[in-house]
């Protein structure tokens, strides 16, 4: 794995004793870690989950808005690289709502689905398309009147049900009535992943970010053939270790020949996100660096 990058710390340079720091610029050591990019955006990546990486974490997953400071700069990338994308967990629909940029692509329900630049409907993943209806169906069977009264909150994802409890009055008797959630779906065959005071239920069937970026990738290709050759993907949560991994995946195969993994730290920041990327920024103000080195 590269040496690890922090954009807001004190690094040792090359060549000088460890022991003695010198104060580097965070925005000399953006430039620096994502110069692969830089210096050929025809044939490159940028892949930005965006929950808690270009927009702020908030209680009503509904009231979630990319900052116009950090959509004005996402417009310029676009107009530069090769590949700008936007993988989320939620429908693709949804994240295309809240970025509120039609000219890049999405990849939506953590790997599901993929709604091209200008196109109206998302490509959906038969297989989990296939399991929609019963999803949904459980999903209204067990949002019993005590996870309402708990203000548990259901959000239809099509083929994923997810149930929120951030900013509950009592997150933790939210938690465990969630917690019962999870075991019935267990017991009927389908597959739960816990996120940050959220709980999803999937389909049994493989869906994770990481995929959705290996298919993204693989068929973006330029007029002349040539595929993508460096990528860059910034993420927040454990459901991005996958991207992270899938990526370093391709570069192990020979199919890109660089990729840079970026944790967003906050409070909530999962620790093993940060073990295994090759650069840490500050929150959204962090991510505006990131998108402003890669201009």
């Amino acid at each position: 794995m590269p040496p690890k990058w922090r954009s807001s710390h004190e690094i040792s340079p090359p060549g000088h004793d460890a022991g003695i720091l010198e104060i580097v610029s965070p925005a000399t050591i953006l430039v620096d870690a994502l110069e692969s990019l830089r210096a050929d955006p025809d044939s490159s990546a940028v892949l930005l989950d965006i929950d808690g990486t270009l927009a702020p974490i908030v209680r009503h997953a509904a009231d979630a808005q990319v900052p116009e400071s950090t959509r004005a700069l996402l417009i310029e990338i676009s107009k530069r690289y090769r590949l700008v994308a936007c993988i989320s967990g939620r429908r693709a629909a949804t994240a295309r709502q809240i970025v509120a940029i039609g000219s890049i692509a999405y990849v939506g329900n953590h790997g599901g689905e993929l709604l091209r630049p200008g196109a109206t409907r998302p490509e959906l993943d038969p297989d989990v398309e296939a399991w929609s209806e019963r999803v949904r169906e459980f999903a209204l069977r067990v949002y019993t009147p005590e996870l309402q009264r708990s203000r548990v909150r259901s959000e239809d994802k099509d083929a994923i049900a997810a149930f929120h409890w951030r900013g509950a009055p009592d997150e933790r008797a939210a938690t465990l009535l969630a917690q019962g959630v999870a075991e019935r779906a267990e017991q009927e065959g389908f597959a739960v992943h816990w996120g940050r005071k959220v709980l999803e239920v999937r389909p049994p069937v493989a869906l994770d970010k990481g995929l959705g970026v290996g298919a993204l990738l693989a068929g973006a290709h330029n007029g002349d053939g040539s595929a993508i050759r460096c990528a860059v993907y910034v993420g927040d949560d454990t459901t991005d270790l996958d991207a992270f991994r899938s990526l370093r995946a391709l570069v192990q195969a020979g199919t890109l020949e660089r990729a840079v993994c970026v944790a967003v730290s906050s409070e909530e920041t999962p620790p093993e996100l940060a073990e295994e990327a090759d650069l840490i920024v500050d929150g959204q103000s962090g991510v505006r660096g990131l998108l402003e080195a890669l201009l």
